[in-house]
């Protein structure tokens, strides 16, 4: 019985696509080369324009089951500037139907060639994308390895890159760029991050902020073919949203771009109504400068053949309260992300980086003390986000990217909500570290149950020396031998830790991950970590040090893979300091002997 009613579903859909083809809808096999159309799309304000169109020809196959069809653009300002980076879903029609939308340009092209992305392909997109329920595995891969102290300082040093070009070589016909408007952030944000966000097809322009938290009018904005819409990514003091052209309306469901936006499958990103503020000539790729209205509904799928949006379907965001305590004052920040595993974390860096950027001190010594909390729904615990950073140069970037990391890797776990962000920033004009000189101990040998003074020198940033000591009492239960006393730092520990458990598909558990990362070590303690070289157990996230010899041979047996693993470093006592310096830099090792 569901499978007819399944083969009536797809027979109606088909049916219904039918009839919009030969109503509304031009089909593809009767383009013809030398044919006269129009175009719709929005150079000044929110007025929908009209311009020219001549079909050059129709690429067939120019992608697996696509074709492209080849036109020049014709009257102004078309004619002066090129094709338009923002005009991107601008809608072709042909005797009065449409035909498809501009999406594809030819860099540095002395005239307005344009590839035009054909409708139905568009919407046989929609319909193949309403099944992918989240982003392909490979496209959007892991992109923060800076967590474990490999890779790129940015976050996004994996994330997909802009779709691929048409054609390869000089003659290569690539989707328009998207501008991107960043409104709210520092100058030197567009300078750190902006390599990066080219990288995925999209072109930062220092924006207007537009629609604040919370408006949202879908009655009084009048959406048409041709109307441009701004795709946001941040909303409230940082603002971060995509300017694109509405291809074609069907009731509640529009269409836009005509190439992805980020390739990111199924999303939920807002949507709200622009108005161009003035066109930008440039030889090599022109531009439209907009401001985002009110927010008008939610972008659900992000596909080859473009975006597909819900009219009136109001986004979950994440909602982020920051702030920023200085020598000169406070600054309070508040607003949304977009919640998307990947792109969440970081968008939280650039808008941490951009807040610390834009009140405190850009060159130079400074340390910054950050304290908050990450909040999921689905009853996890929260997320804590504390630590201390401290730097002769760029503190702002590392505080940033370590604090997005953390969050990024619970977001790694699929069916997560992050609800909101709290955070507390307290800047400090001078740096405030203290590095590892020297340790030892007042005996090389003791017994079980003996106490053991342990020393650490200590050289601040001013140059002086400081003595730390810490007396430990040899517990009952250690198995005797000879132990190395490493002295160390929140660094060093907790890329070991996080290696011994982030591979393990079965630790991300998401209150399972939480819990472990909560216990991240910080950068201000010194740890102080008894071990030996032997085999070492760990269950998920909790370790399994100095077992009998008997144990450890069925253990090893057994750990392949899944919750078991197995390391060759035993640590059964770990230990702390705080000695009140500021970030603990450094890593010396002693010994000592531990007899019956």
């Amino acid at each position: 019985m569901w499978l007819r009613s399944l083969i009536l579903f797809v027979g109606l859909s088909n049916f219904g696509l039918a009839v919009l083809l030969a109503e509304e809808l031009f089909p593809l096999e009767a383009v013809k080369t030398g044919m006269m159309g129009t175009g719709q799309t929005v150079f000044q304000g929110r007025k929908v324009e009209e311009f020219q169109v001549e079909i050059l020809g129709v690429l067939r196959n120019v992608g697996p089951k696509q074709s492209m069809i080849l036109a020049r653009l014709k009257g102004e300002p078309l004619d002066k500037t090129g094709v338009i980076a923002g005009m991107s879903g601008s809608p072709i029609y042909l005797d009065g139907k449409l035909a498809g939308a501009v999406a594809f340009t030819f860099p540095f092209s002395k005239e307005p060639i344009a590839g035009i992305r054909p409708i139905v392909e568009m919407i046989n997109q929609d319909k193949k994308g309403l099944h992918q329920s989240t982003p392909d595995e490979t496209t959007l891969a892991v992109f923060a390895s800076s967590l474990i102290g490999e890779g790129s300082e940015l976050l996004g040093a994996d994330l997909p890159t802009s779709p691929p070009p048409v054609f390869s070589g000089e003659a290569k016909l690539i989707p328009i760029v998207t501008p991107v408007n960043l409104a709210g952030f520092s100058s030197r944000t567009l300078d750190v991050f902006g390599s990066r966000l080219q990288e995925l097809g999209l072109e930062p322009v220092q924006g207007i902020a537009g629609g604040r938290l919370g408006e949202s009018h879908p009655d009084e904005e009048k959406l048409r073919p041709g109307s441009m819409i701004s795709v946001a990514l941040i909303r409230g003091d940082f603002e971060m949203s995509a300017a694109g052209t509405v291809t074609y309306i069907s009731g509640r469901r529009l269409y836009a771009f005509g190439h992805p936006f980020l390739s990111s499958g199924s999303v939920e990103l807002p949507f709200s109504a622009a108005e161009v503020v003035t066109l930008v000539p440039n030889l090599s790729n022109s531009f439209k400068i907009s401001e985002s209205g009110s927010l008008l509904g939610t972008i659900v799928n992000d596909h080859a053949g473009g975006l597909t949006g819900i009219v009136g379907q109001m986004p979950s965001l994440t909602s982020v309260r920051l702030r920023l305590k200085w020598n000169r004052g406070i600054e309070d920040y508040s607003f949304e992300l977009v919640q998307d595993r990947l792109l969440t974390p970081y968008l939280l860096q650039m808008a941490l980086f951009s807040s610390i950027d834009a009140t405190h001190r850009r060159i130079g010594a400074s340390t910054l003390r950050i304290r908050g909390k990450a909040r999921f729904g689905e009853g996890l615990p929260p997320l804590l986000l504390d630590n201390v950073f401290s730097e002769p140069t760029n503190t702002a970037l590392s505080a940033a990217t370590s604090t997005s990391s953390v969050l990024y890797h619970v977001l790694l776990n699929k069916n997560i909500t992050l609800e909101e962000i709290d955070l507390a920033i307290e800047a400090d004009d001078h740096e405030k570290w203290a590095e590892i000189d020297r340790v030892w101990t007042d005996k090389v040998s003791a017994r079980i149950g003996e106490t053991v003074e342990l020393f650490v020198a200590l050289r601040g940033a001013d140059g002086k020396e400081y003595i730390e000591s810490l007396q430990y009492r040899i517990p009952k239960g250690i198995l005797p031998g000879v132990y190395y006393l490493t002295f160390t730092n929140a660094e060093v520990v907790n890329r070991m830790e996080r290696k011994n458990f982030l591979g393990l598909r079965r630790t991300k558990e998401p209150a399972q991950l939480i819990n472990a990362l909560n216990r991240s070590r910080q950068n201000d303690r010194l740890y102080i970590r008894m071990w030996r070289p032997e085999a070492a157990f760990r269950v998920n996230t909790e370790a399994l040090p100095s077992l009998p010899a008997s144990v450890a041979t069925i253990l090893a047996s057994a750990a392949s893979g899944g919750s078991l693993s197995q390391d060759w470093r035993s640590v059964p006592v770990e230990l702390k300091l705080h000695p009140g310096l500021g970030v603990i830099r450094g890593n010396v090792t002693t010994q000592v002997n531990i007899q019956p």
